[in-house]
């Protein structure tokens, strides 16, 4: 963005500090107009025929586009890539415990990196460690994109999970992380279990 005496063009048009036209003129001359104000002339669309150059405080524009900047940068949110570790042999409470992880990084906006890691004679049977990928895959459900299919590198094979936003750009929550179900009805406190209503022939005989 050239600056008062670094706009060197033959002409331009001129709009001032309060956004009224001043019309075509030589750079110099808006130069003057705006010392004569205490201010700058910026150049504001320099591909313009003739480029268009505003009278404004030039200092304090650079003060309020930074402000923006720093505000901009505090509001954006760095999505990470979360890993997740498995072994072929892993067992259940350890798959739901590290599912439970994938599901709150999700949630949260991270992406997950799901990882099976391979040793020894485990490296002859990839299958294994396709199944976990597909089964977690399946039981995280619609609200997951999965961005990178299960494959194998070297003595490793992982997918990589997103979360699916929905038309509005809300994220869709994963299908483990939905909301427990409302109970449809008022439940009886304190009924026996398995006991149903007493038929209506079986009334209790009043004493003699």
């Amino acid at each position: 963005m050239r600056v008062n005496e670094r706009i060197r063009v033959r002409e331009i048009r001129v709009i001032d500090e309060t956004g009224q036209q001043l019309g075509i003129m030589a750079p110099p001359q808006a130069l003057s107009i705006a010392r004569e104000k205490g201010l700058d002339l910026v150049e504001i669309s320099p591909t313009a025929v003739p480029p268009v150059c505003r009278i404004m405080d030039y200092g304090r524009y650079q003060y309020q586009e930074q402000k923006r900047a720093r505000e901009a940068k505090k509001n954006q949110r760095i999505i990470e890539v979360k890993e997740i570790k498995f072994r072929p042999k892993v067992d259940e409470h350890d798959y739901q415990f590290k599912k439970k992880h994938i599901e709150r990084f999700l949630a949260e906006g991270d992406k997950v990196k799901a990882t099976i890691f391979f040793r020894g004679r485990e490296m002859a049977h990839p299958e294994i460690g396709r199944r976990i990928l597909e089964r977690l895959i399946g039981e995280l459900g619609e609200g997951v994109i999965v961005e990178s299919m299960p494959r194998q590198e070297g003595n490793q094979m992982h997918t990589i999970l997103a979360q699916r936003s929905d038309k509005s750009g809300r994220r869709a929550a994963p299908a483990g992380a939905a909301e427990p179900a409302r109970r449809s009805g008022p439940q009886t406190v304190g009924a026996a279990e398995g006991a149903g209503p007493r038929p209506a022939g079986d009334a209790p005989e009043k004493p003699s």
